[in-house]
């Protein structure tokens, strides 16, 4: 069930059923600088901007991109409210990601032909010892 997006407030139980994640996690995120709840006594209270922000750092790391690289990005809304330089960066790590993925698309392929090359010759000589030893035995 998703929380209403209007709430001014959420707990960290909320926010943590909502996004599928623990509250470890959560407070993961806010040692590391990425969420700034308020407090009502031991209470967290995360607000709107928090849950943008938890929802970024979802999206970022759904992509792979590390914590440091999220809260650049992010980082990059409160310099620029525009978000136009917060686009560019974005823009810029899209392009960079895709292409380590590909890089390591074409590793994966290279290793799964080699796998299968090791696989055929390693069968072609257990196939070779069985039939000498079958032979020895007759």
């Amino acid at each position: 069930m998703a929380l209403d997006q209007t709430q001014s407030t959420f707990g960290i139980a909320e926010l943590a059923r909502e996004f599928g994640i623990t509250t470890r996690a959560i407070r993961f995120y806010e040692d590391k600088g990425l969420l700034n709840p308020a407090r009502d006594g031991q209470r967290r209270v995360y607000g709107p901007r928090d849950h943008v922000r938890l929802r970024l750092i979802m999206r970022g790391k759904r992509l792979g991109f590390s914590l440091d690289e999220i809260r650049e990005m992010i980082d990059l809304y409160d310099v620029d409210p525009s978000e136009v330089s917060q686009l560019k960066l974005f823009i810029d790590k899209l392009q960079l990601r895709r292409e380590q993925l590909r890089s390591q698309q074409e590793d994966i392929a290279e290793t799964l032909a080699e796998l299968g090359r090791l696989e055929s010759q390693s069968q072609d000589l257990l196939n070779e010892r069985e039939a000498r030893r079958t032979k020895a035995a007759v």
